[in-house]
C-alpha cells in the first residue's frame, strides 16, 4: 500500500509499504479519509516528540519510521480474532485512543486517562495510508447521515464534546470559546447544538464567519478588546470560558471574562508555565478544569450524532481532501507555519490529485453513478 512514513524532523516520505497485519481484536480498515491536526504538524516540524522513532515505545513496542494519522474513517476490510459486531464494507470511525480497560481510571470510564494509554498514529502506525489496523474497541459505526469524508471529522469532534463536558455546560448558560480554529470550531458547534448560548473569539475573520455558521450567536474579533469589557457591554459575563489557543493572552482573557463562581476550561496545550492570580481565583470562587483527548465510549458516539445532525454540509470546515503526494506542501507545512486557511484538512490516500471534499450524501451518490 501507499503510505506517508515519518523518518525524522522534516522527513516524511510517501512510500510503498506492506499492508498491515490484523491482530486479535483488530479491524483492518480501508481508509476513506484521514485528518491532520496541529499535533501532526508539530511532530513533522519540531519532532519527533511523541513518535517512537529512535527509542522503542514501552507500550506498543514500536520503534523506527512510523505512519502518522489519528483522525481516521474507513470501511471494514477484515476482522481479527474475537471481533464481533462489524461487517465487511461498513463505514466506521476510530477514536484512535487505546486504553487497557483494567486500571482505576478505565473502570471509572475515563479511558483517556488510562495508565497505559496509547494512540493510533502517535505510538503505532496510523491512518495516513491506504489501510490501517486499529483495535475494534476504539471504533464506532458511522450513522447513516455521514459521508466517508464527514465521518473523518469524528475524532476531533469527540475532543470538542469531551472538552465541553468538562465544565458541565448546561442549556441556557453562556459560554465563551477563545480560539475558533480546529477544536474550537467543533467545540462551538457542540455547545450551540446542546443549547448553550455561545460566543466565539478569534483574530481571523474567516474562522469567525464559520463559527457563526456553526451556531455562535456572537463573535468577537481583533478589534473587540479587551474581551471582558466588550462581553459585559454586549451580552453579559459567561458562565464558562473555554481557552483553546494555548497562549498567555488567551488564558488571561479567559480568567478576566468569566463571571463570579464561573468555570474556565484549559483546552489548548501551553508550552510554557503561566502565572495565575490565585487570590482572584479564590475570592471569585472560580474553577479551572483541564481536558485531555476524549473517552471513546462516552464521547465518540455523541460526536458522530452531532456531525450527522447538522443540516449544512461540513465543507466549510474541511473543504479539501489532499492526495498523499500533497500532504507535506499543502497540509503539514502550512499548518506548522500558521498559514493554513482551512479549519480542518483531510487526506484521501486513494486519490492521485487533491479534490473537494464530499460532505453531502448526494455528492457520494453522484460519484457512484
Amino acid at each position: 500500500m501507499r503510505a506517508a512514513v515519518f523518518h525524522g524532523n522534516h522527513d516524511l516520505r510517501i512510500e510503498e509499504v506492506p499492508d498491515p497485519l490484523v491482530g486479535p481484536g483488530d479491524l483492518l480498515l480501508r481508509v476513506t479519509a484521514s485528518g491532520i491536526c496541529g499535533t501532526d504538524a508539530n511532530e513533522y516540524s519540531a519532532g519527533p516528540r511523541m513518535f517512537p522513532i529512535a527509542e522503542r515505545d514501552p507500550r506498543t513496542g514500536h520503534v523506527g519510521p512510523m505512519i502518522p494519522g489519528h483522525e481516521i474513517a474507513g470501511t471494514v476490510e477484515a476482522t481479527g480474532d474475537g471481533v464481533d459486531g462489524f461487517v465487511p464494507g461498513a463505514l466506521v470511525v476510530t477514536g484512535a485512543g487505546i486504553s487497557c480497560g483494567r486500571c482505576a481510571r478505565c473502570r471509572e470510564g475515563r479511558t483517556n486517562l488510562c495508565e497505559r494509554y496509547t494512540t493510533v498514529g502517535l505510538q503505532r502506525h496510523g491512518g495516513l495510508a491506504q489501510f490501517v489496523a486499529v483495535p475494534a474497541a476504539t471504533c464506532v459505526a458511522a450513522p447513516p447521515g455521514l459521508t466517508p469524508d464527514a465521518a473523518a471529522l469524528g475524532q476531533p469532534m469527540a475532543i470538542g464534546v469531551h472538552s465541553m463536558r468538562q465544565a458541565s455546560a448546561r442549556p441556557g448558560e453562556l459560554a465563551l470559546v477563545i480560539g475558533a480554529g480546529g477544536i474550537g470550531a467543533f467545540l462551538t458547534y457542540a455547545l450551540s447544538a446542546t443549547g448553550v448560548r455561545t460566543v466565539a473569539a478569534d483574530l481571523d475573520d474567516e474562522r469567525l464567519a464559520i463559527a457563526r455558521a456553526l451556531g455562535a450567536e456572537l463573535t468577537l474579533g481583533s478589534k473587540d478588546t479587551p474581551i471582558a469589557e466588550v462581553l459585559r457591554e454586549r451580552i453579559g459575563e459567561p458562565d464558562v470560558v473555554y481557552e483553546v489557543t494555548g497562549t498567555e493572552a488567551g488564558l488571561h482573557a479567559a480568567m478576566s471574562a468569566v463571571r463570579l463562581g464561573g468555570r474556565v476550561v484549559a483546552v489548548g496545550l501551553h508550552e510554557q508555565l503561566r502565572e495565575i492570580d490565585l487570590r482572584s481565583l479564590t475570592l471569585r470562587e472560580l474553577s479551572i478544569h483541564g481536558t485531555n483527548a476524549h473517552a471513546v465510549g462516552a464521547d465518540l458516539p455523541e460526536a458522530l450524532r452531532l456531525l450527522a445532525a447538522r443540516r449544512e454540509p461540513w465543507s466549510d470546515v474541511a473543504p479539501t481532501a489532499l492526495s498523499l503526494d500533497r500532504l507535506v506542501p499543502d497540509g503539514l507545512e502550512p499548518l506548522a507555519e500558521g498559514r493554513s486557511r482551512r479549519v480542518k484538512t483531510l487526506v484521501d490516500p486513494w486519490t492521485d490529485e487533491s479534490r473537494p471534499t464530499r460532505m453531502a450524501l448526494e455528492e457520494e451518490h453522484a460519484d457512484a453513478v
